[in-house]
């Protein structure tokens, strides 16, 4: 997920990760059709897969802070940031995309297609 979205970023976005190298343009393709924060869900399902194969209350307290965390950065900073830099169409994005529940088919936005 980490290379594919990486791949995604650079192609599409003319960006990276990188806070240093944020992406240009917004990247609504491959898993970003679905939801709206892939790479974090997927670090969520293996602290959960650790958390319950390892049965430890280390693991648990991790799973719940990491979660706790993001569910407070991501709409306080992170999504705010998205929106001043891409503005309407971020905000449609948003409104159409569940930040961590996937969509059972994927979101198609043919108007901002050309903008991605």
């Amino acid at each position: 997920m980490l290379y594919a979205t990486n791949v995604l970023f650079v192609r599409y976005g003319k960006g990276t990760l990188a806070p240093w190298s944020p992406p240009e343009k917004l990247v609504i393709r491959g898993p970003y059709r679905y939801m709206r924060q892939p790479m974090i869900f997927g670090v969520f399902l293996v602290l959960l897969g650790e958390a319950v194969w390892l049965t430890s209350w280390v693991s648990i307290g991790w799973l719940i802070t990491f979660v706790t965390a993001n569910l407070i950065y991501i709409p306080l900073i992170e999504e705010k940031a998205l929106l001043m830099r891409f503005g309407e169409s971020y905000e449609k994005y948003r409104q159409n995309v569940r930040s961590w529940i996937p969509r059972l088919a994927p979101w198609n936005d043919e108007a901002s297609e050309d903008e991605r």
